[in-house]
């Protein structure tokens, strides 16, 4: 008598999904052919803002492996941690060799000598009680010296205490002011000024499926050696059994023709061949509505004000990417220079001759897409752009006849494209698709 063997694995998931049962061939011919998988639909991996949505528990000696890389966690901490960290170090501090001057002039008996004796000469002078001594050490900490209270020759300890609090200050405020600059100058927050697409899209580009996303940069300084990444994150099962919850697959965005390398001046659109080295390879348009991953996406490079590199991400969920859809131009010709409108950075427009099935089955099935024969959507935006500044600069009869050339090109441009000679019967129409 056989008994079936289910295994159940959990994935990082949200608990508002609520619970889904999937159906995979087993391995090995164990149980009944399938296992059943108790799976939620799991969260975002790293939020829109860059963020990675990861929740650290049960580690062994935290606070002691913090406390022992102190310099980096003062900058990582928040700022208002950090002024409380900044203000107590100082004051602590300053109690810490108060106590210590006020200890030492009660030993030696200043306190028992309050109206000052001509015959008795106290460690430090002017100290009566603690409050004095108090206001001694912040004055020989800050450097302030009021020249009213002093260290006299009397005590050898009192001396070496103030060269002590010296050297001990000068070392916290290199710390702070250390950690306060780096904090200040890191470049974590540049990453701000860097801007994702709120979609990813996927459209023909030359002829090859694509999966396109845009990068830009609103600032007008350079991000120097500026590179992109891309990895798809899914859960997986090996051919052994394993469950791994977030499997890292790298997407190819040009590495090896040196494509991941972009001059980020203007907005660009980042392009990924879905080959058949693409883990996007055989996902078709139905496939991608109820596929299960995550693609996360990173901008890297160095600061051109400061030298330091920067890092900034994004993801997107299936979901979130757009099947047969392509950005809108933001990068006009106008006079003497290009102008960027950001208005149109997240906004998409369809294009309906795009394949609904996979780049697998356009390879196997050699399904050839057609050339448009109609004018271009882009190229019709760059008409209109030109239109309209021609009749900003000449007005009225004079962009009448500026325009003339320009729609007899168009006109010319779409008497070309409907002449080609194209075999109609080598394409398939893009249902049959």
């Amino acid at each position: 008598m056989s008994v079936g063997r289910i295994n159940r694995y959990s994935i990082v998931s949200s608990e508002e999904e609520g619970l889904r049962l999937t159906a995979m061939h087993g391995m090995n011919g164990f149980g009944n052919g399938k296992i059943h998988t108790r799976r939620k639909c799991r969260n975002r991996f790293v939020k829109k803002n860059g963020q990675c949505n990861v929740q650290f528990a049960n580690m062994d000696d935290k606070s002691q492996r913090y406390m022992a890389d102190i310099f980096t966690t003062c900058v990582d901490i928040r700022w208002r941690w950090m002024l409380v960290v900044f203000s107590l170090v100082f004051v602590v501090s300053w109690l810490a060799f108060g106590l210590a001057f006020w200890v030492i002039a009660l030993l030696h008996g200043d306190l028992d000598n309050p109206a000052g004796d001509d015959n008795f000469t106290p460690c430090v002078l002017q100290v009566n009680g603690f409050v004095a001594a108090f206001l001694f050490s912040i004055e020989t900490q800050s450097t302030i010296g009021y020249g009213y209270r002093c260290v006299t020759e009397e005590c050898p300890v009192a001396v070496f205490m103030v060269v002590f609090q010296s050297i001990v200050g000068c070392i916290i405020d290199c710390f702070m002011v250390g950690a306060i600059m780096a904090k200040m100058a890191r470049p974590k927050k540049r990453a701000q000024t860097l801007l994702f697409s709120h979609n990813a899209v996927i459209a023909m580009r030359d002829g090859k499926l694509c999966l396109m996303w845009r990068v830009g940069n609103l600032r007008k300084s350079h991000i120097v050696e500026a590179h992109v990444r891309a990895q798809l994150i899914k859960p997986r099962i090996t051919d052994e059994g394993e469950y791994i919850p977030l499997d890292q697959i790298d997407i190819n965005v040009g590495f090896d023709k040196g494509l991941d390398r972009i001059f980020l001046v203007s907005p660009i659109t980042i392009l990924h061949e879905i080959d058949e080295e693409s883990p996007l390879f055989g996902i078709s348009k139905q496939d991608l509505e109820a596929a299960d991953f995550e693609i996360v996406v990173i901008l890297e490079g160095m600061v051109e004000a400061t030298a330091m590199t920067t890092q900034a991400r994004s993801s997107y969920l299936a979901s979130e990417i757009l099947w047969g859809h392509r950005f809108e131009p933001v990068l006009f010709e106008e006079k003497n220079l290009y102008k960027v409108d950001y208005s149109h950075f997240h906004k998409t427009y369809e294009v309906p001759s795009t394949p609904c099935c996979s780049a697998k089955d356009m390879v196997e099935n050699k399904f050839l897409v057609p050339s448009s024969n109609t004018f271009c959507y882009e190229n019709e935006l760059a008409f209109l752009n030109r239109d309209e500044e021609e009749e900003n600069v000449g007005g009225g009869s004079r962009a009448l006849a500026n325009l003339s050339p320009d729609r007899n090109s168009r006109h010319e441009f779409e008497r070309i494209q409907a002449t080609r000679a194209l075999d109609q019967r080598s394409y398939r129409r893009e249902s049959e698709i």
